[in-house]
């Protein structure tokens, strides 16, 4: 190639490029300055505000060094319906349940249990009508003998064809007849314990050492019976139990009633039941009882048993013994609290025998929910609300006893 044919050629390659405009470059280089400019001014403004902020509290706080900092006023949550407690018994809240002949003026806690409990006439046989979520049992006695009446949570009725005997006691219901889980009924017979599940009507029994046994109660698994008589208490695996005895002797209680899982509110303590059957020391007690009645119940935060008490300094009584729910914190979190039972009115010349409240007369049966023990008075349930104190009816009684099931619950 000659020299001179090259500059022609350079001339062509150039000539198919793109040709630059150089004024639009120059005028995005001037933008995107310009922009940086701008940025570093407000930062440097924000800047010189936030220091002005700054110093401005810092000069008012060391202006006012002896200025005490007051936090905005706040109103405690109070649930719905708190009533103020009377005063304490033994370092404990005490609330007054309604009078004696009040129950039925209180505004009412809606179940399966109707607005008043009795025995129904014309009841489908349990093996043609299960009950899946039992919310209560009764007994009914004919010649000598008792059938079992089941009220589910949907408010229809069924009967068990039992033939239960009679023991020491009366009948042989137990408050703490119903499993937790609402599948099984259990009863203390002469020498046994007698199941009914209640969705299969299968009904089995389990013979025990001691003829005499009054008393009956689950331990929160549902596998196991805690079943007790005067000096004698034995635990029955009723479920599963896969390489254990069937029936073992555990340290008994003088009240059968006592005999409870998880918790036992007993004396001056609140025990809680292990697996091994032993009881151990959870919380030192200091009430005034004179003596416990009826079965403890407990859910995951409360245990509550009901106790009749010596004279109460605090609550004076005309003709009724001082009776007192003592709702027990298993938290140490959370507080206990106590309902001590209404008497009729102290300024009545002449009082009903029917508001004399006795022992006998009342007793927890169980809970509504985490934070309502439902409790036995004289021909009445009620449910106390231990967070505020508020007492409501559950129902009228027209039955002699009953024990309550899950099904009772919302």
């Amino acid at each position: 190639m000659r020299r001179e044919d090259i500059r022609p050629l350079l001339y062509q390659a150039a000539d198919r490029l793109p040709e630059p405009d150089l004024a639009d470059t120059a005028w995005a280089g001037g933008l995107e300055t310009r922009r940086r400019q701008r940025r570093n001014v407000v930062i440097g403004l924000l800047a010189a505000l936030a220091l002005a902020v700054v110093l401005a509290i810092g000069a008012g706080v060391s202006g006012s060094r002896n200025a005490e900092l007051v936090p905005p006023p706040t109103t405690p949550s109070l649930p719905p319906g708190h009533v103020p407690p009377e005063g304490q018994i033994a370092g404990i809240d005490y609330w007054l349940a309604p009078p004696a002949g009040s129950e039925r003026f209180l505004d009412r806690v809606y179940t399966p249990l109707g607005d008043r409990l009795g025995a129904p006439d014309d009841v489908d046989s349990l093996t043609e009508h299960p009950i899946e979520n039992p919310a209560a049992l009764m007994l009914e006695e004919r010649n000598g003998r008792y059938d079992a009446l089941l009220l589910g949570g949907d408010s229809t009725w069924a009967r068990a064809d039992l033939q239960l005997a009679p023991i020491s006691s009366g009948s042989p219901l137990s408050s703490g007849a119903v499993s937790p889980d609402g599948r099984t009924a259990a009863f203390p017979q002469p020498g046994e314990l007698v199941t009914l599940d209640v969705v299969t009507a299968e009904v089995s029994r389990y013979p025990l050492p001691t003829r005499d046994l009054r008393s009956v109660a689950w331990t929160p698994d549902a596998q196991q019976v805690l079943v007790s008589g005067p000096g004698k208490a034995y635990r029955v695996h009723v479920r599963g139990g896969d390489g254990e005895q069937s029936v073992v002797a555990i340290p008994p209680s003088a009240n059968p009633a006592s005999i409870t899982a998880p918790f036992r509110i007993e004396r001056d303590a609140v025990l809680r039941y292990r697996g091994n059957g032993e009881w151990a020391v959870d919380s030192e007690l200091d009430l005034p009882v004179r003596t416990w009645v009826g079965q403890t119940f407990s859910t995951y935060t409360m245990t509550a048993r009901l106790f009749v008490s010596d004279d109460l300094q605090q609550v004076p009584t005309k003709a009724s013994q001082p009776q007192v729910v003592a709702a027990i914190s298993t938290l140490r979190a959370l507080p206990s609290s106590l309902l001590v039972l209404g008497e009729a009115d102290r300024s009545t010349p002449a009082m009903d025998p029917q508001d004399v409240r006795q022992p006998g007369c009342c007793a927890v049966l169980g809970w509504y929910d985490d934070y309502k023990p439902v409790i036995q008075v004289r021909g009445w349930l009620l449910a106390w609300d231990v967070r505020s104190g508020r007492v409501q009816r559950v129902t009228e009684l027209a039955v002699d006893g009953v024990a309550l099931g899950p099904g009772i619950r919302p």
